[in-house]
């Protein structure tokens, strides 16, 4: 019979997690319920980070990536606004707080 250390008890238990965890966070991503409520109105944004990726894949890299950007830009504009307020409004540093001030002022949320 071979004898399994403590250690690799807690190995299996943590790797026995993660295969659960990846296997239902997979479940939940191609759940067509979340996907159409989700994704809607975010179409063009994921279909270039999608086709940035594919691009990436097939040996154009540096076309893939300019994609991919503008794809992440396109699906996170809304939420930019919002992150740079609070980053405004949690730095102490005068410079960044005005920066961050202006570039929450320039953007509308959708």
């Amino acid at each position: 019979m071979i004898s399994i250390t403590e250690w690799q008890k807690i190995g299996v238990g943590i790797t026995g997690f993660g295969i659960f965890f990846i296997l239902f966070g997979i479940l939940l991503y191609f759940d067509s319920v979340l996907l159409a409520f989700g994704n809607r109105h975010k179409l063009k944004g994921t279909s270039f980070f999608l086709g940035g990726v594919v691009i990436a894949l097939l040996h154009w890299p540096l076309l893939g990536m300019v994609l991919e950007a503008y794809g992440f830009f396109s699906l996170f504009k809304s939420f930019f606004p919002l992150a740079f307020g609070f980053l405004g409004n949690a730095s102490n540093i005068p410079f960044l707080s005005a920066l961050f001030r202006s570039l929450q002022g320039t953007s509308s949320m959708v």
